[in-house]
């Protein structure tokens, strides 16, 4: 009985809070409901787990936070829920950021999500607490620790959960061990929309490879007994579990919600008599736990409880400044990116993995090959580095960027995923919550659009809802841009990135050449580890093999690595065209990146630009998000003119932000943009009339002769 009265205890704490949340809205004190009436049952859920298995939980789970409390000393729940509430920077997790269900003490990750985005993510740290221990190295959390995530009945239907569950099941499917429980919280209704009877439990049991268990949140005894079936089961076979929780939404969708305009009293009176919380008091009633008296006095102090904390807690300090709203995503440590960025295996070690042919002795390699010199290097010194993505084990790439990394680190480190880039993602955002170095490729820029809120909505938000303390650093490589001819002409090209510059924290970095691109590879992993960043490598695809002499470049031995890799917000300037020319009394400035650096030198070769040889310097920007403004100020105050050279859209496109830097920096010289057209990109032949082409900017930079 005492289990019982446990769970009455947790849930009548959540109840009350949820009461507290609708008082503090009253007061204009609160932003958001916490939405969990009903939904106590999930205390259950946190009963049967130990307080050390990391929770990635959906926003009506009030119950499991106070019963997981309850398990942990030091932990005030009610304050927690409360400050959260009232985006005080009191509260331990967000620091006054946003509501959500979220504490490093209890491993509870914060989520922000109500459509089951955080799925894939919950499903790729389920398979980095295996993989890591398999690679033998350690993660935050027991050996035999659970991953549990929970979502509601409709957002089952949600494509990212439909993923996630058949990725889960693709991997247990091939015997690959996936502790993972997953909290389905069936209510019966989508805001206003009904779940078809029976629709849930279908689709549930019919998930190949999981696990199916049930469970009536108005029934308690069976309820514990199943959830702690379930935990068990997942602890020891190492297999996914769905437990289908049945339970009831009580007091609206949330605040402003008026369910009455699409529910009948009826309907609402039958969920009220099914309300857990009455549930679990009935049964310790039935079975003489607790008396009338008794219960009544638990209540009461119950809510006295939260009262009385409520108005402790009032006024509540909140942030005021953009400076102390933004301190997570701005945080920056470029000593600690450095130290991070240049360490380098062994000699022995190194001289190993590359079988003896260091790629320093190999002469001047395509960007191609010093991607994957640079990723054999980071495999090497680093044991928690994983590279995964469609393709990139047993072929090596699509490209061939990843040849050899699986017969040199084997598979438990360089692994073939499913196709689905929403699940390559969540398997990286998971990855690096364990603490590993997760390197995943999305096969193309054009490929990156259906999982594009992995990166926006989960990974890169973490750290800002958590203030920090939570992180997942991570690389993810990107062939792209819309140079690349294959299958008879272009084909599943893009040259739009306005997707990854507007996710705020992400850092987005292109190479130009074989020269930068190995450095750049070693940034991003000092970011990553250093600060947790989310970092994109846009790997121009069009000069993968190309052998143009400035294309080609030597590969850095680690001697050199401390000069050969550039901070955070670093250009290159490149002299009269060239890298390493000198010039006396540049006039132009073309500010470019990727494929426009050697499109502007080519356009530079050409005879009718004869008289602006040595006048005109070219600046690669190198970062693209966030742009590096300061250094592009910098460099621009010496000219009287700036061309940016841009091979994305006009509107939408990168110039975009380069000219509003110079702009509001007060820049005094003359700003013009040449770039590609407001197109979808054709196949065949019709790609050249709206892509930037050596044409244009020879024309640009004609036009920007001095008088």
């Amino acid at each position: 009985m005492s289990e019982l009265l446990d769970l009455l205890s947790a849930q009548l704490l959540s109840r009350e809070l949820d009461h507290a949340a609708r008082e503090l809205q009253r007061r204009g004190e609160g932003f958001y409901t916490i939405g969990s009436a009903g939904h106590e049952a999930n205390a259950a859920v946190a009963m049967a787990l130990r307080p050390t298995d990391p929770a990635l939980l959906h926003y009506r789970s009030g119950g499991f936070y106070c019963a997981r409390a309850a398990q942990v000393d030091g932990v005030d729940p009610v304050a927690d829920v409360l400050h959260s509430l009232m985006t005080s920077v009191d509260d331990p997790i967000s620091g006054g950021r946003h509501k959500v269900f979220g504490s490093r003490a209890l491993a509870i990750v914060p989520q922000t999500s109500t459509i089951a985005s955080h799925l894939p993510r919950a499903v790729g740290l389920a398979f980095a607490l295996e993989r890591a221990r398999r690679i033998g190295v350690r993660t935050a959390y027991p050996g035999d620790a659970v991953v549990v995530t929970s979502l509601g009945d409709a957002s089952v239907n949600h494509s990212t959960a439909q993923g996630a569950l058949n990725a889960a099941g693709w991997l247990t499917h091939q015997r690959i061990p996936l502790p993972l429980l997953v909290a389905v919280e069936d209510n019966g209704l989508g805001i206003s929309v009904r779940t078809p009877p029976g629709w849930l439990a279908a689709t549930l049991a019919g998930q190949p490879g999981l696990t199916y268990l049930t469970a009536d949140g108005a029934d308690p005894a069976a309820l514990l007994g199943t959830a702690s079936e379930a935990a068990d089961l997942v602890r020891r076979q190492r297999r996914p579990v769905v437990l289908h929780l049945r339970t009831v939404r009580l007091m609206g969708h949330a605040g402003s919600d008026v369910e009455m305009a699409y529910r009948t009293a009826a309907e609402i009176q039958a969920d009220e008599a099914r309300d857990p919380v009455e549930a679990t008091a009935r049964a310790l009633l039935a079975t003489g736990a607790l008396d009338a008296a008794a219960l009544a006095d638990l209540r009461s102090r119950t809510r006295e409880r939260v009262r009385g904390t409520l108005e402790e807690l009032l006024p509540a300090r909140r942030l005021s400044t953009a400076a102390e709203v933004m301190r997570p995503l701005l945080e920056h440590r470029p000593d600690r990116v450095r130290e991070e960025a240049v360490v380098a295996a062994d000699p022995e070690r190194r001289a190993a993995v590359f079988a003896g042919q260091l790629p320093e002795h190999a002469g001047p390699l395509t960007l191609a090959e010093s991607l994957t010199a640079a990723l054999t290097d980071l495999l090497a010194v680093r044991a928690e580095t994983l590279v995964l993505g469609e393709d990139v084990a047993v072929k090596g790439g699509v490209y061939g960027v990843t040849r050899g990394l699986l017969a040199r680190f084997d598979a438990r480190r360089v692994l073939d995923t499913l196709l689905d880039e929403q699940t390559i993602l969540g398997t990286a955002l998971g990855a690096a919550l364990a603490g590993l170095l997760p390197v995943a490729e999305i096969q193309y820029l054009a490929y990156l659009h259906n999982a594009e809120d992995q990166l926006r909505g989960e990974g890169a938000t973490l750290s800002f809802f958590s203030d920090g303390q939570y992180r997942n650093g991570m690389i993810v490589r990107i062939p792209g841009l819309a140079y690349q001819r294959g299958f008879g002409g272009h084909f599943h090209n893009d040259n739009s990135l306005a997707v990854l510059r507007d996710v705020p924290g992400l850092v987005l970095a292109v190479p130009s050449s074989a020269a930068e691109a190995p450095g750049l590879v070693r940034a991003l992993a000092g970011l990553a580890r250093a600060e947790g960043r989310v970092c994109v490598l846009l790997e121009p695809i069009a000069l993968y093999h190309r052998r143009d002499e400035d294309l080609t470049a030597p590969y850095a031995a680690p001697a050199d690595w401390d000069g050969r890799t550039p901070a955070l917000g670093e250009c290159a300037l490149h002299r009269g065209g060239a890298s390493g020319g000198t010039t006396a009394g540049p006039h132009t400035l073309v500010v470019t990146f990727g494929n426009g650096v050697s499109m502007t030198r080519a356009a530079l070769r050409r005879p009718e630009l004869a008289s602006l040889a040595g006048r005109v310097d070219v600046l690669d920007l190198r970062w693209i998000a966030p742009l590096p403004e300061a250094d592009l100020v910098r460099h621009a105050a010496a000219y009287p003119r700036v061309v940016v050279v841009d091979e994305t859209r006009r509107s939408g496109g990168v110039s975009e932000g380069v000219v509003s830097v110079l702009v509001d920096a007060g820049y005094p010289g003359r700003i013009s943009r040449v770039t590609s057209e407001d197109s979808v990109i054709p196949l065949g032949p019709g790609a050249a009339a709206v892509l930037l082409s050596e044409d244009r900017i020879a024309a640009a930079l004609e036009e920007e002769q001095p008088a």
